[in-house]
């Protein structure tokens, strides 16, 4: 079949089959999203495969990625999460399928659930940092500075990738002169270390959060 689809020219979207794996407690995977620049030009050589390898670790680690469904750095991580066959779930701004392409021009590919919000970018955001239990930024645009302040501002764990780019200097100001520090606010080069980092944020905050409920553990 899959011959078939390449010698029509048809493009194969990743599937990796049915999400979950009939587990009771899948709900307790944690979900990471990943904010970045849906253009890259400005970002370095190296933007792409740093992108990968967060995807890539966000997975190999246990969780599952989120993003807002776009292209860019987001993307590519969503590349990396489905090398590693894990779940990628995506938050767009467009009212359907046929928005999301045509008025939005936003991939579908390398996504396994996209969830149309129908409130542009900037409600697209807000939903996109909620549905997460962190937040990964890596070389981003002004968008990304909004979805960071979102989930600064909600106290949730942001991981920020520093490299060639300038974003990770642009949000250590914003902090600085906003006179906003926080504890959860963690900077790393390294995609792998970064992720465990972050993951040990999530598990800290869900331990003083929720206690054992008799009957749900």
């Amino acid at each position: 079949m899959e011959d078939i689809q390449k010698e029509k020219g048809e493009h194969l979207l990743c599937y990796n089959g049915p999400i979950g794996n009939g587990e009771k407690h899948n709900h307790l995977k944690i979900k990471i999203g990943v904010s970045g620049a849906a253009e890259t030009g400005h970002c370095g050589l190296h933007v792409l495969d740093a992108a990968k390898e967060v995807g890539r670790e966000v997975i190999k680690q246990g969780g599952v990625l989120v993003t807002g469904a776009t292209s860019g750095f987001p993307l590519w991580a969503s590349i990396g999460a489905k090398e590693e066959r894990g779940l990628v779930i995506g938050l767009s701004p467009a009212t359907s399928e046929h928005e999301h392409i045509t008025a939005y021009r936003l991939p579908l590919d390398y996504t396994d659930l996209i969830i149309y919000t129908g409130f542009g970018f900037p409600g697209r955001d807000l939903l996109f940092t909620r549905s997460c239990d962190a937040l990964i930024v890596g070389c981003g645009r002004v968008g990304t500075i909004h979805e960071f302040t979102i989930a600064f501002e909600d106290n949730k764990p942001i991981g920020i990738l520093e490299g060639e780019w300038a974003t990770d200097e642009i949000l250590k100001e914003i902090m600085d002169k906003g006179n906003r520090q926080s504890d959860k606010v963690i900077f790393d080069t390294d995609p792998k270390r970064l992720v465990e980092r972050i993951l040990e944020l999530v598990k800290k905050d869900k331990d003083k959060e929720f206690s054992p409920v008799v009957g749900l553990e």
